[in-house]
């Protein structure tokens, strides 16, 4: 019988340990947190020095009383929760209500054989300054939390408003969203051209594109295309020759290993992943995976801001360098700056064998786990590596008055790039390269390009943790849960990838702004931070801390229930005369008229969130009612063209991918009947392409795909042919009726089959799907039988994936060819250089064919 136990935190831990630990150790699980505060009180006794009052949380009495009997009869007790100030309290909460006084803490930043063993050679007593600190934070956000949130349910108006939450580092975060979004829609674009010309050697069919850079030795700058064109004509007419080349060595430094927030950054840069996303993969690598029949840890904890590596680590990395890549690719490692306030308590996040390469491992992971840990892999490894090595050409070329330049650069030695994704080189290097002083060349053409200033991006998710993180809002491991408590509460919705407030969102953040300031500081939560981790040093009594910070609180909330409503300076109601008073609702905030109900005069006081821009002439008068076309920007920024007159008049043109308007048709009524309702089905457009939609919409929203489509020029059908109905609706419809007659319902089509995969639960052959997560392998027996199956079983089967249709066209944002690729919305043209170029349209009728 084991004489010793250890508790973790998650069950998958405990089997990663008792691969290595034997029979030795009695092995358990308190599934993470056992006590908190209870939701439905403060649970915070002010009076009696902010004593908080904790209780069993919900569905885990059956744990605690599990963990009693296992505990029965053992010596001594090893507390193993994370090794961070949540695993501290979670260790002390578990000593209380295990009535564990003498049991020992004991921490790991890897969950290897090595790593546990010597923490548990060096047990200690419970860090309570780790746990003070942890009670303080926890404190805290509970009073900012249950104070201020009544507050924003009555004066914050409308359905659902007792749903809104305020919070020490939500707040904040909350006010950077707002604050670009303002900036945003206050920016005002400015017009520039650039110029350039695309040239070749004498005799050559090599072309490569130089920059226009001066004329008469001053910069160019033309900020119109009056002042473009004569430059156009004047380019046409010279003669242009080489002047000057110059070819410079330069270096590239690896970047350090990860930190949480850097990881979290790049997961969402490269991978599309959202920081929960990420820390949920990185917590199933750490806690370890089934490989060869033993469960190991794949990573080092992943809650770090510290770039420091361990002696040990990188020994093995430059070992596994020299022998991988040789000795003239070993560097001398790589060292990030020290984030804002760090603790450098942990590593880096690293694997913890680099033996263990992506490609080994791949087989046991998820797709999302092998990506993830790719990533971690190989920025660590190229961490430890040399820097790689470029040349760049530099050629100056002379054109009359016009001083002109080009340059690429080619890769010398690729150092740390030789674990990293093939970097293509640039195709115009090995044209300037060759170029010689006094060689003449011919000019193929001058392409002038309008431009306008941008306003700032609005955050996605790695720009968001950036500005978290510089700030010093929360700690890198609260990112993710900082960024999902703003989705949830719906204070945010995605666009594009980019974070863009909504009109509680708004509302929220405002009010917040008038009443709170405290709260809203971008550098309050900076400030707790630093006197958490003054705390966690013992420098400051904890009790203090909630104290002083108290105190402000209560000042504010007497601010916000004595003060009256605010009015808008210098402006009246244009109805009656009176002033307005601004107010705050769950569609944002807005300015009211004070005589309200009899004046029921409003005005929204949030920008508009759809990147809407000034209308543009465009020189043009609508077809229908002859008032003049202008150009806007509507749903995600696309432009297109609409009549002035609107909403009088509706007539529109969308702007396709080559920069040509084409009207956008009425909906034609069509002689296909819905196969829901029976319903005249509508021929309608959409940007990717036509299809057939119920014209009892919105009661009835079946859409149907075609197969083929043909029209006269005046814009009737001449021959129109309808897909089959998606499969999902027709086949429930089937099973239903199949279950209500008892007769056997028909076989579900086989989709995309795997040759000689078959499910091991029902002998079905399997077959590949496209789900709303990607593709997968599914039984084709569904929904008699359920079993899928990631999509790497069907690639080790030999399928081969379809390859996509290559189009004659190139990419007009970096010249590499363009594909038909199928997406989950269906057919997409997108560049071959992804990810590297992004660009992406909707394909044409004869594309899709």
């Amino acid at each position: 019988m084991a004489k010793a136990a250890i508790i973790v935190e998650s069950p998958t831990k405990t089997r990663t340990l008792g691969g290595f630990l034997g029979k030795d150790y009695k092995l358990l699980a308190s599934m993470g947190h056992v006590r908190d505060l209870p939701e439905d009180e403060l649970a915070v006794d002010v009076e009696s020095d902010f004593a908080p009052h904790y209780v069993v949380i919900p569905g885990k009495k059956k744990t605690i009383s599990k963990l009693k009997q296992e505990l029965a009869g053992i010596d001594e007790v090893y507390l193993a929760s994370d090794p961070d100030r949540e695993g501290e309290a979670i260790a002390w909460h578990l000593a209380h209500v295990l009535d564990l006084p003498n049991a020992k803490r004991i921490e790991f930043n890897e969950i290897t054989a090595d790593a546990v063993q010597s923490a548990l050679q060096h047990p200690r007593d419970i860090d309570l300054r780790r746990v003070n600190a942890q009670q303080a934070r926890r404190i805290l956000d509970r009073l900012v939390g249950y104070e201020i949130s009544p507050l924003l349910w009555k004066r914050i108006s409308g359905r659902n408003s007792a749903g809104l939450s305020a919070g020490r580092v939500q707040s904040a975060a909350l006010r950077l969203i707002c604050d670009r979004e303002r900036e945003i829609a206050a920016f005002v674009p400015e017009e520039y051209w650039s110029l350039e010309v695309k040239l070749r050697p004498e005799g050559s069919e090599d072309v490569f594109a130089a920059q226009v850079l001066t004329r008469d030795g001053e910069e160019l700058e033309p900020r119109s295309e009056a002042a473009v064109l004569p430059l156009v004509e004047e380019l046409r007419q010279q003669t242009y020759v080489v002047a000057k080349t110059e070819t410079r060595p330069w270096t590239r430094n690896p970047q350090p290993p990860f930190i949480t927030s850097t990881l979290q950054r790049a997961a969402a840069t490269s991978l599309g992943f959202s920081s929960k996303k990420t820390m949920q993969l990185a917590q199933d690598l750490y806690e370890g995976i089934e490989a060869d029949g033993e469960h190991v840890g794949l990573i080092t904890y992943m809650r770090t801001d510290s770039t420091r590596v361990a002696d040990q680590a990188v020994a093995m990395a430059r070992e596994y360098i020299t022998r991988q890549h040789g000795d003239n690719y070993v560097g001398p490692g790589a060292r990030g700056k020290q984030v804002k306030g760090a603790q450098d308590a942990h590593e880096a996040i690293r694997p913890t064998d680099v033996w263990r390469t992506p490609q080994e491992v791949r087989a046991y992971l998820t797709e999302d786990q092998a990506a993830l840990y790719e990533l971690i892999w190989q920025r660590f490894v190229g961490s430890q590596m040399a820097p790689a090595r470029f040349e760049r050409t530099t050629v100056e070329i002379a054109a009359g008055p016009f001083g002109l330049r080009a340059s690429g650069s080619r890769l010398i030695f690729p150092g740390y790039l030789a674990v990293m994704p093939e970097q293509e080189e640039e195709p115009e290097v090995k044209v300037l390269s060759s170029l010689v002083e006094g060689q003449p060349l011919d000019l193929v053409k001058v392409v002038p390009e309008q431009h306008f200033t941008k306003p700032p991006p609005r955050y996605n998710e790695a720009s968001l943790v950036q500005a978290l993180e510089e700030n010093g809002i929360g700690r890198p491991s609260t990112y993710a849960a900082i960024i999902e408590t703003l989705r949830q509460r719906k204070y945010v919705q995605m666009r594009s990838r980019a974070f863009v407030p909504t009109g509680v969102g708004f509302a929220v953040n405002d009010y917040l702004l008038q009443f709170f300031p405290h709260i809203m500081d971008i550098q309050f939560t900076a400030r707790v931070e630093a006197d958490l981790d003054e705390i966690e040093e013992g420098d400051v009594d904890w009790v203090q801390f909630l104290r002083d910070y108290y105190q402000d609180l209560q000042q504010y909330l007497r601010n916000a229930t004595e003060n009256g409503p605010r009015y808008l300076e210098g402006e009246s109601c244009p109805k009656c005369g009176g002033r307005l008073v601004v107010r705050y609702s769950v569609r944002g905030t807005f300015a009211g008229c004070e005589h309200y109900p009899k004046c029921e005069y409003t005005r929204d006081l949030i920008p508009e969130t759809g990147g809407k821009t000034e209308a543009e002439p465009v020189g043009r008068d609508c077809p229908r009612c002859g008032a003049p076309l202008v150009r806007r920007a509507g749903f995600r920024g696309r432009p297109f063209i609409a009549c002035s007159a609107y909403p009088k008049c509706a007539y529109k043109e969308k702007i396709g991918a080559d920069g040509e308007a084409r009207p956008v048709s009425a909906a034609i009524t069509t002689d296909v009947a819905c196969d829901r309702c029976g319903a005249p089905m509508l021929l309608r457009d959409s940007r990717r392409g036509k299809f057939l939609g119920c014209s009892a919409f919105p009661k009835c929203r079946n859409i149907r795909s075609i197969a083929h489509l043909e029209q006269a020029d005046d814009g009737s059908i001449v021959k129109l042919e309808v897909a089959p109905a998606k499969e999902p609706a027709a086949r429930r419809r089937t099973q239903r009726a199949a279950e209500d007659s008892g007769e056997p319902a028909p076989a579900k089509a086989n989709g995309d089959v795997v040759p000689g995969l078959v499910c091991e639960q029902c002998g079905s052959p399997m077959a590949v799907r496209s789900g709303s997560k990607g593709r997968f392998v599914a039984c084709t027996a569904f929904p008699q039988c359920k079993n899928t199956k990631p999509m790497k079983v069907a690639l080790e089967a030999g399928y081969k994936p379809p390859e996509p249709k290559k189009l004659d066209s190139q990419c007009p944002e970096c010249g590499r060819d363009l594909v038909v690729r199928i997406g989950r919305k269906g057919k997409f043209v997108a560049c071959t250089g992804y990810p590297q170029c992004r660009y992406t349209r909707e394909p044409t009728a004869a594309e899709t064919r």
